[in-house]
């Protein structure tokens, strides 16, 4: 199984949005491209393993495997990437601004709902991450 993650990249943030058997499955938000300096920017785009994973903080979600230079790159709910990302992605209903979003939660769990039975029955489940290669004459929020 195959996600696509389609980006915009602006100085405030990144938005994104997740495509599944080209059909629109939810929009992302991230913290802007900073050459992938730990903390303080998006992951770089390409190919990623996706796998369950449970924590205290953020309950049941998702994780990127073998981000280059990176650990722990979440799939995790978040509506303000400046505020609640430190490298993660994070799933939202809307885009509401520049690495902003609402219904973080809600998406989350679609997400989850999407993948996990894929993952439960052994399936590999990718995501690619893309640059939005369309110009865009105005905002999408």
């Amino acid at each position: 199984m195959e996600l696509t993650l389609i980006r915009t990249y602006y100085p405030n943030g990144t938005n994104g949005e997740i495509i599944f058997n080209k059909e629109h499955l939810c929009y992302t938000i991230e913290l802007p491209w900073i050459n992938n300096d730990q903390f303080i920017s998006c992951i770089p785009e390409g190919r990623y393993q996706l796998q369950k994973r449970c924590c205290e903080h953020f309950g049941w979600h998702l994780q990127l495997v073998n981000v280059p230079n990176r650990d722990l790159i979440l799939i995790h709910q978040a509506n303000d990437a400046m505020k609640e990302l430190k490298g993660c992605i994070a799933p939202v209903s809307i885009l509401t601004g520049e690495g902003k979003g609402d219904s973080s939660s809600a998406m989350l769990t679609k997400l989850k709902m999407v993948i996990y039975p894929f993952l439960n029955k052994g399936e590999e489940v990718r995501l690619v991450i893309q640059k939005n290669n369309f110009t865009q004459s105005s905002k999408e929020y």
